[in-house]
C-alpha cells in the first residue's frame, strides 16, 4: 500500500480524504491538541473539524482517547513478550485461557497468532521476581497451556507509532 493515497474507501462507506488522515495523524500524537489548534493545523474551520472527528468517532475509526503512561516510572521495570502454546484447543478451556488474559493486571496486550505459537502476550511486571509468579501461580496452572517461551524486551526501539491513516 503506497504512503500516498488520495483517498481510503473504509468499508461502511466512509472515504478518508488527506485532511481526515492528518487528523487522525495529529489526534494520534497528541489527543488534547484543542479543537482550534487542530482545524487551525488541517485548514478547516473550527465547527467543521468538530463535525468530521465525530464522524470518524461515529465510524470507529478513532477508537478512544487515551494517555500513554511510561511504564518504568509506575514500577515496571520487567517487560516481556511471552510466546504461549496451548494443550489443545478445546473450546472451554480456550474461553477459559481468554478470560483469565483479559482480567490480569500484568498482560496488556495478547494476540492469537499463526505459527508455532498460540498466543502471544506483553507482560509489564515490577521485577523478576513478580514475573516468575506470574507465570507459577497464574499462566502455569490455566489448564489450557501447555508451554510458555519467555523474551524479555532488552530494549524498545520503537513504540506507540501512530497508525498510518
Amino acid at each position: 500500500m503506497a504512503d500516498n493515497l488520495e483517498n481510503i474507501s473504509m468499508n461502511d462507506g466512509l472515504t478518508l480524504d488527506g485532511r481526515d488522515r492528518r487528523i487522525l495523524t495529529l489526534l494520534q500524537r497528541d489527543a488534547r491538541m484543542s479543537n482550534a489548534d487542530l482545524a487551525d493545523a488541517v485548514g478547516m474551520s473550527a465547527s467543521a473539524l468538530w463535525r468530521r472527528v465525530r464522524t470518524l468517532e461515529e465510524a470507529g475509526v478513532i477508537e478512544r482517547y487515551g494517555a500513554v503512561v511510561n511504564a518504568k516510572a509506575m514500577g515496571l521495570g520487567f517487560h516481556a513478550i511471552v510466546h504461549v502454546q496451548l494443550t489443545r484447543h478445546d473450546r472451554d478451556k480456550l474461553a477459559d485461557f481468554i478470560r483469565a488474559v483479559e482480567t490480569s493486571r500484568l498482560v496488556q496486550e495478547c494476540y492469537a497468532t499463526t505459527g508455532q505459537s498460540d498466543y502471544h502476550l506483553r507482560v509489564l511486571a515490577p521485577d523478576l521476581d513478580a514475573y516468575n509468579r506470574f507465570l507459577e501461580e497464574f499462566l502455569f496452572r490455566l489448564p489450557a497451556v501447555a508451554s510458555a517461551q519467555t523474551n524479555v524486551v532488552l530494549r524498545t526501539i520503537k513504540r506507540d507509532e501512530p497508525v498510518a491513516p
